[in-house]
């Protein structure tokens, strides 16, 4: 299969009631490259115009091309790059409007009967003296989102039987979610925890993918979320995905022999040439693509809009 090459273009506006007499803001909108993905001629564009960069305000100017931001980015420990704006001046409205371009190349699919029991993943994640610290460890422990817990335990082990293979088990948990939680627009918010989401049996993209992680972190294994965006319009002959028209999110689950195996539990699919991936963190809040603190502003009218179209040669 040939890869793609896809247009992005993200456009997220806060219309104000009240006047914002003082804002700042933290935005995780810088696409990463991966093995899969290569990005390029990403802009950002801030309206109105930032009086400051960075957390001190210490750097003023007006970066739009990709070469500019990259001096305002701050990485984080799994390479995701966040800027730091703010405005000191008057305004009630405030529109970020990113865009960037991805050549997505194909990526392996989870082979099912490849690798070692997840019981064996797990016990190797456990913690005990003297043991070597691996990178996916970080992503067992609990976080804000997607905590584990018995009731998560006890969902997960339906997946994942004793002794079945980590990527059949993931699989497994995969198909399971999405078949038990009703994929429902406005049914939670952006703080809604896993253990909420499974308990109501619907969501939205970030809580099929809340629930993944912390029922995995309640058996011990590792996994982490991904923010990202979905193909708009479907290749021929595919079926649009949900979730399409707006930002994404999906999981990925460790597995020593395959490596992260990408899956996506509200559309029951592996991530692949849909997917555009820009950031990873532990769960939603270190990857929100944009928060803010504000001094005035009232009440916060939002609006998202997000195309992803097979970008022009």
């Amino acid at each position: 299969m040939q890869g793609v090459r896809l247009a992005v273009h993200h456009v997220t506006e806060y219309t104000y009631d009240a006047s914002v007499e003082w804002a700042h803001h933290a935005a995780c909108l810088a696409p990463q490259d991966t093995p899969w993905q290569t990005i390029s001629g990403w802009r950002l564009n801030i309206s109105p115009l930032p009086d400051g960069w960075g957390v001190g305000w210490n750097d003023v100017g007006l970066p739009l091309g990709a070469a500019e931001l990259a001096g305002h980015l701050r990485r984080d420990p799994w390479g995701n790059g966040h800027l730091s704006f703010g405005h000191a001046r008057v305004h009630e409205r405030l529109v970020v409007d990113s865009s960037f371009r991805a050549a997505l190349r194909p990526r392996p699919l989870p082979e099912p009967t490849r690798g070692p029991a997840w019981d064996a993943v797990a016990a190797s994640l456990r913690y005990r003296a003297g043991r070597t610290l691996q990178a996916a460890d970080e992503f067992a422990l609990a976080s804000t989102y997607a905590a584990p817990d018995a009731t998560l335990a006890a969902y997960a082990r339906r997946a994942f039987s004793p002794g079945r293979t980590l990527a059949a088990g993931g699989l497994s948990l995969m198909h399971q979610i999405h078949a038990d939680l009703r994929y429902l627009p406005q049914s939670t918010t952006v703080a809604t925890r896993a253990a909420d989401a499974l308990a109501q049996r619907s969501g939205v993209c970030q809580d099929f993918a809340h629930v993944f992680i912390a029922a995995c972190r309640a058996l011990g294994l590792a996994a982490r979320y991904v923010s990202g965006y979905l193909l708009t319009r479907p290749l021929p002959g595919q079926a649009k995905l949900v979730g399409a028209d707006a930002s994404h999110a999906w999981v990925e689950l460790w597995c020593p022999e395959q490596g992260w195996l990408a899956l996506d539990p509200t559309n029951a699919v592996p991530a692949g040439l849909d997917h555009v991936t820009l950031a990873w963190g532990r769960d939603y809040a270190d990857v929100a693509p944009l928060r803010g603190v504000l001094r005035g502003g009232g009440v916060a009218t939002l609006k998202v809009a997000v195309t992803v179209e097979p970008a022009p040669d």
